[in-house]
C-alpha cells in the first residue's frame, strides 16, 4: 500500500514568461536540496525547516543552462554557465565573480552527480566526460556521436562502485537509448520498439543486479517496460528493444495522460498528470499506482495546477503548485498479496507493547529508582559507566525517549548491530502508530538491504524481533529467507515456516535442501523450537543415565530392588523410540523437517523443484517419515489448522504408513502422490515433502 501524507510549501516562485524551475538536485546534507531557476540562481534549501540556507547568481546578461549539482567528492557546487562556462564554487562563497571558471569546447547538456563518485558532464553530442578530467584540458577536443539526434533524458547510476549513464534520444519520431559505462569504457546503443499513433512523454529507470528497467511513458496514457542487461557485449548493429505494457493509468474510465513520472520501489511508479476529461474541468492529479496489482494506490488534486514536473528524493515528492513549490511526504510499502487477501494477522494496538522478547532490565530499575525517588539525582555510578561508550551510543540511549521511525532507518545504514538493537527494541515496545504494518517492513527491508551490502553485518536479533510482530509476510520482505538461507540461520527460517502464509514453493524446497544437508553436530547448540518433537523424542537415554549412576539414598539400592524383582518383566511402552535402533535425525533437525510438513504450500508447484534433492537427501527424509511412525506424524497434523494445504502431505505420508488414510473425513484423492512415480521416477517418495 501507499500513501501520500502531509504537504507543505518550500519557497515561492518567480511567475512570468521564461521563468520557472530548471532542477531540482540532492544537496550534501540529508534534508537539504538544490534549486536551480531558469535564469541566473540556484539556492540550497533545508527542507524540514522550509528555509534558504543559501543563494547564487551569475551576473546580469548570463544564464545558468542545466541544473547545478554537488560534487559530493569535494562538497562543492557545478554549476554550467551559458552551456559552456563551467562554474565551481563552496559553500561560503558569495560573489561567483570570483568563483572558479573554465571555459569548455562543446555544449553541456547535463551534469550528474552521485555519491562516493565522480560528477559525469553529458555533452549534447552525446560524449561523456568526467569532471576531473575536463578541469584537466578543459579545451580538449569533444566528439559527436549523436549526429541529429536530440537528447530527451538521462540518469545516472553506479553498478558495481562503476558509474552508469543512461540517456534517451529521438530523431523523425524514433527513440534511441544509449549506455555509458566506464572501466571498461563500453557504449551500447540500443532502438526502443516504435509504438504507432503515439510517442513517449517521460522516461524513468533503474538498474539492479546488471538489468537495466526503463519504464516509458507514452501519450496514450501506457507505461511500457524495456530491459537491457549490462553484461552483453556491445553489438555490431544497432539493436531493437522490445517493450512490454506495464500498467495502464485509467482511472474511473478516463484515461491520465501523464507529463512526468519516476520510480518508487519495485512496486510503486509515481505520475504527474491531467484526467482526460473536458478542458473547462480538467484537474492535475499527483498519483501513486501499484505494478504489480495495477491499480491506484492514492492520488492527490492539485487545482493551482503544475508545469509537468515531478523529483523524488528522500520519501519527498517536489513539484511547482501554481506559484509555489511544494513538498508531499509519501509512504510505500512493498506490495503483499497476503495482505491483500487477508492472509496477515491483524495486530492489536495493544499488543505491540509486548512484542519484542528482550527485557531491558536497566531500564526498568531506573523506572523503579524515579518512581520511588523522584528527587533524587541519577547515580554518579552510573554516569561513569555511561562516559565508557561511544558518542554515538550515549547520544543514541538519550534519544530513545523520542526515537521516530524515520531516525531508526537512518540509523540502520550505519550505526552498529547492538545500537540498531537496542533502537528497535524501544522502537517495537512503544509504536502506537496506524501504518504500523508498513513500518516494520520497511525497517526489514533497509536491514536487508544492509546485509546484502556489507557481508559481515547481520542482526539475527533484530530480524527475530520483527518477525515476531507477526506482521510480515514473504512478500513483504522477499529477501529475508534468501539471507537467512545464505547465512544458514535455521532459527530464522523455522520462525519464517511457522509464521509466513505466501513462501513459494521453490523457497520451501531450498529450506528442506537446506534442512537435510545440515549434520545433527553442527545443529546442536542452535536455537530450534522443540515443540513440534516433543511428543516423539526418546526418554530412554535419560531414564538410563539415572539408573547407571548406582546412589543408595538412605540405605537404598535400585540395583538391590532389580535383583528382588528381576522374575518380572517391563514392557517398554508403545510410543517410546527402542533404544537400540538409531534415530535417523536428532530432535533440531526433527524439528525443522516438521516446519517443512506443517507450512503451506500446493502440490502442483512443490513437485517440480523436488528434483533439486539429491537421492541421499530423498532417503534421509523417507528414514524420518518412517522412524517417526503413525502416531508422531498424527500428532504433527493435530497441530495444524484444516485449511493449510501442508496437513496433506502428513496425512499422505501417514496414510503409506498404515494403509489406510487417517480418517475418512480427510481421505486423500485415489491418486496420490504415491501413485505419480511415473511422473517422478527419480523420486519415488519423495512427494512426501
Amino acid at each position: 500500500m501507499a500513501a501520500l501524507c502531509e504537504a507543505f510549501t518550500l519557497c515561492g516562485l518567480v511567475a512570468g514568461p521564461g521563468q520557472g524551475v530548471l532542477g531540482l538536485e540532492p544537496a550534501p546534507g540529508a534534508d537539504q536540496v538544490l534549486l536551480t531557476d531558469r535564469g541566473r540562481t540556484a539556492t540550497l534549501y533545508k527542507v524540514s525547516d522550509q528555509k534558504a540556507l543559501g543563494c547564487w547568481s551569475v551576473k546580469q546578461g548570463q544564464m545558468i543552462t542545466c541544473p547545478v549539482v554537488c560534487n559530493f567528492e569535494t562538497g562543492e557546487f557545478v554549476a554550467v554557465q551559458d552551456d559552456k562556462v563551467l562554474r565551481i564554487w563552496k559553500d561560503e562563497d558569495v560573489n561567483l565573480d570570483k568563483a572558479f571558471k573554465a571555459t569548455l569546447s562543446a555544449d553541456v547538456y547535463r551534469i550528474h552527480s552521485l555519491p562516493h563518485v565522480e560528477p559525469l558532464v553529458l555533452f549534447r553530442g552525446g560524449a561523456v566526460r568526467t569532471l576531473d578530467a575536463l578541469l584537466a584540458a578543459p579545451q580538449q577536443g569533444i566528439e559527436n556521436i549523436i549526429s541529429d539526434e536530440v537528447i530527451r533524458w538521462s540518469e545516472a547510476f553506479v553498478d558495481a562502485q562503476q558509474p552508469v549513464l543512461i540517456f534517451t534520444t529521438e530523431k523523425d519520431r524514433d527513440y534511441f537509448v544509449y549506455v555509458q559505462k566506464f572501466n571498461p569504457n563500453t557504449l551500447h546503443k540500443y532502438k526502443i520498439e516504435q509504438e504507432e499513433s503515439f510517442c513517449p512523454l517521460s522516461f524513468t529507470a533503474c538498474l539492479k543486479n546488471n538489468l537495466v528497467t526503463l519504464l516509458c511513458l507514452y501519450s496514450n496514457g501506457c507505461v511500457y517496460k524495456v530491459l537491457m542487461s549490462l553484461q552483453q557485449n556491445v553489438p555490431e548493429r544497432e539493436q531493437v528493444l522490445s517493450k512490454s505494457l506495464l500498467l495502464k493509468l485509467v482511472v474511473s474510465g478516463s484515461v491520465l495522460k501523464g507529463t512526468s513520472f519516476t520510480i518508487l520501489d519495485k512496486d510503486h511508479v509515481a505520475v504527474l498528470g491531467c484526467l482526460d476529461s473536458p478542458p473547462n474541468v480538467a484537474k492535475e492529479w499527483l498519483t501513486i499506482w501499484n505494478t504489480k496489482f495495477q491499480t491506484l494506490q492514492t492520488s492527490k488534486e492539485l487545482p493551482e495546477g503544475t508545469t509537468g514536473q515531478l523529483w523524488c528524493y528522500g520519501e519527498k515528492f517536489f513539484l511547482t503548485h501554481g506559484k509555489v513549490l511544494s513538498v508531499v511526504v509519501y509512504k510505500c510499502e512493498t506490495s503483499s498479496l497476503a495482505a491483500a487477501v487477508g492472509k496477515l494477522k491483524d495486530i492489536q494496538t495493544t499488543d505491540r507493547r509486548t512484542t519484542s522478547s528482550f527485557v531491558n532490565w536497566n531500564m526498568l530499575q531506573e523506572e523503579e529508582l524515579a518512581s520511588l525517588q523522584p528527587q533524587q539525582s541519577v547515580p554518579a555510578k552510573t554516569e561513569t559507566r555511561r562516559t565508557l561508550r561511544s558518542r554515538r551510543s550515549a547520544a543514541t540511549k538519550v534519544q530513545l525517549g523520542t526515537l521516530t521511525a524515520e531516525q531508526l532507518l537512518l540509523d540502520i545504514k550505519d550505526s552498529s548491530e547492538n545500537v540498531i538493537e537496542e533502537e528497535l527494541r524501544h522502537f517495537l515496545t512503544n509504536a502506537q502508530m496506524a501504518d504500523f504494518q508498513a513500518m516494520i517492513g520497511r525497517i526489514m527491508t533497509n536491514l536487508l538491504n544492509r546485509c546484502k551490502t556489507e557481508p559481515t553485518f547481520y542482526p539475527q536479533n533484530c530480524l527475530v524481533q520483527l518477525i515476531q510482530t507477526q506482521g510480515l509476510s514473504y512478500s513483504l520482505c522477499p529477501d529475508l529467507m534468501a539471507v537467512a538461507l545464505e547465512k544458514t540461520d535455521v532459527h530464522l527460517l523455522q520462525l519464517c515456516l511457522q509464521q509466513f502464509p505466501d513462501i513459494p514453493e521453490s523457497v520451501t524446497c531450498a529450506c528442506l535442501k537446506a534442512f537435510l544437508s545440515i549434520s545433527d553436530d553442527s545443529l546442536e547448540g542452535t536455537n530450534v523450537n522443540l515443540d513440534s518433537v516433543i511428543c516423539y523424542i526418546d526418554i530412554a537415554d535419560n531414564d538410563k543415565v539415572e539408573k547407571q549412576t548406582g546412589t543408595v539414598q538412605n540405605g537404598f539400592s535400585s540395583e538391590m530392588l532389580e535383583d528382588d524383582i528381576s522374575d518380572i518383566q517391563l514392557t517398554q511402552k508403545p510410543h517410546m523410540i527402542d533404544s537400540n535402533d538409531s534415530c535417523p535425525v536428532g530432535p533440531q533437525k526433527a524439528a525443522l523437517l516438521n516446519a517443512i510438513l506443517r507450512s503451506a504450500y500446493s502440490e502442483t508447484f512443490l513437485l517440480p523443484h523436488l528434483k533439486d534433492l539429491s537421492a541421499q537427501q530423498v532417503m534421509l527424509g523417507q528414514s524420518w517419515i518412517s522412524e517417526a511412525g503413525p502416531d508422531c506424524l498424527l500428532g504433527i497434523i493435530m497441530g495444524i489448522p484444516e485449511v493449510r494445504p501442508g496437513v496433506r502431505a502428513a496425512r499422505i505420508a501417514l496414510q503409506a504408513q498404515t494403509g489406510t488414510a487417517a480418517c475418512p473425513a480427510c481421505s486423500p484423492t485415489p491418486t496420490s502422490l504415491w501413485e505419480r512415480g511415473g511422473e517422478y521416477p527419480d523420486f519415488h517418495m519423495s512427494s512426501l515433502f
